[in-house]
């Protein structure tokens, strides 16, 4: 199908829309309105465009004159619901088109290139019920390091959303892949969707979500612990992060242990608080996949046990754990403390891994270790002895040997020693054994509550 250019799609809403509504931007400029306005024809779609850009003004028509954040999915919210209820005050007996509200709160990049641009969009359209429109609402980095550009980028971005909104209301997931029409990923990063509405019930949100790390719009998504959608940003601001890697096909009985442990050791760090610290349990999209495609189905299934157990959820495309550190680096963190078993951390130190970096595993080691990084580091088994293996100096290959004591002694690895040799012995492979077989035994290792759901369900293929 042919993509049409972002003067095309303000034409087509202009002329062919059949909506009528409002553009309220902030920051960034009137870049969405500009396109409609250039486009011709706006006067059958645009009642109104504002540029709330005075905070005392925006607080006042979008906060009832109190103060809060300005660039932030609330004062998005409330200026896309302030402006459609003016729409159904004002036109509701008057005009028959169908009513929209596009608004958006941007920071751009600034004069020093000191910030990171970034904002919310989002539209109100009605669809099948005008008193209870459908939202579609996203979140943005603008990576750009060009104010014009930046803004050149919003006005595309902004056409795309409304483009989608209106003729596509019932379809979230053909608006969430349009927008990026004329535009790449080397321009700005989607790294939050959510979508509410009497006819955009067919999509389960965190689907959404996958979607745009699946297509390379962002590279992390977030679920807290009751599955709600987080946006990164707003979830790990000044908070402790404490990071699991892994299938979690299911969450096991020694993945728990694993991450209460590490727990029980971060509440010994002067800077942890329990509302200030986050347990994710993380997952490669590579974790994921069958094939060339995701398991939606199963991704969910993996997102409901973990949160059955009260554990926060992430999903990556990163493959490597230095990966991982640099994108936590980006967000005002405090600390990061990475649950890892021996057999990783063997991985990890394979410098037959970096060659693609110029450092090698050098590069690598001052990726993964910054200063505010730490390696819960678990044993491993010995499968033919049954003899748990602790790291010391003699297991580690003599090219890799003093790596590993500056690590140690330097206190950037910390080697955890409370699990036991039955629970070591437990791998991904025997446990989808298990369940694919219907064996009873499944009970011994993982959660009562998390065998009762699969069992009850058929999750992953469970034989009944």
């Amino acid at each position: 199908m042919k993509i049409l250019s972002t003067k095309e799609k303000a034409v087509k809403i202009n002329i062919e829309s059949n909506y009528y509504g409002t553009v309220a931007e902030i920051g960034g400029g009137q870049e969405t309105a500009r396109h409609l306005f250039q486009a011709g024809g706006a006067s059958n779609t645009v009642a109104k465009t504002v540029s709330a850009y005075d905070k005392l003004f925006s607080d006042y028509f979008y906060n009832e004159g109190q103060p809060s954040r300005y660039v932030a999915e609330e004062r998005l919210r409330k200026m896309v619901q302030y402006e459609y209820d003016e729409l159904i005050k004002i036109l509701d007996k008057k005009n028959p088109q169908r009513f929209f509200a596009f608004a958006n709160t941007v920071e751009t990049i600034n004069f020093s290139k000191t910030n990171q641009g970034n904002g919310w969009l989002g539209i109100m359209a009605e669809g099948s019920d005008r008193y209870h429109p459908n939202m579609i609402l996203i979140h943005i980095k603008l990576l750009e390091k060009d104010t014009l550009l930046q803004q050149y980028t919003l006005g595309a971005l902004g056409i795309n959303l409304i483009h989608g909104g209106l003729f596509m209301g019932e379809d979230p997931v053909g608006i969430l892949l349009g927008l990026l029409d004329n535009l790449d990923t080397d321009r700005l990063e989607i790294d939050y969707v959510y979508t509410e509405g009497p006819d955009m019930n067919k999509v389960d949100n965190r689907i959404l979500n996958l979607m745009l790390v699946s297509n390379n719009m962002t590279p992390a998504i977030m679920f807290d612990k009751t599955g709600r959608v987080m946006q990164p940003g707003e979830m790990l601001y000044k908070k402790n992060i404490l990071l699991t890697r892994g299938y979690f096909r299911p969450i096991t009985n020694l993945g728990m242990k694993f991450i209460e442990d590490s727990l029980q050791v971060f509440k010994r760090d002067e800077d942890y608080t329990p509302d200030n610290t986050i347990a994710f349990c993380e997952i490669s999209l590579n974790y994921l996949m069958q094939g060339e495609s995701v398991d939606e189905q199963d991704f969910l299934h993996r997102v409901d046990l973990l949160n059955l157990m009260g554990q926060s959820v992430m999903v990556s495309c990163f493959q490597r754990y230095f990966e991982l550190v640099r994108y936590f680096g980006q967000f005002r963190i405090i600390k990061l403390r990475i649950v890892m078993g021996l057999p990783t951390f063997d991985k990890v130190l394979d410098h037959t891994s970096y060659t693609d970096l110029r450092g090698g595993i050098l590069q690598m080691m001052g990726g993964l270790f910054e200063d505010n990084v730490k390696v819960y580091l678990y044993p491993s088994l010995n499968t033919d002895t049954g003899e748990i293996i602790y790291p010391d100096d003699a297991h580690f290959p003599a090219d890799i040997r003093l790596l590993w004591q500056y690590l140690n002694l330097t206190g950037k690895i910390l080697i955890l020693k409370t699990i036991t040799s039955n629970d070591t012995g437990i791998t991904t492979e025997f446990i989808t054994q298990l369940i694919e077989s219907g064996d009873a035994r499944l009970a011994q290792y993982v959660p009562e509550r998390v065998y009762q759901r699969i069992k009850e369900k058929g999750l992953f293929g469970y034989l009944h």
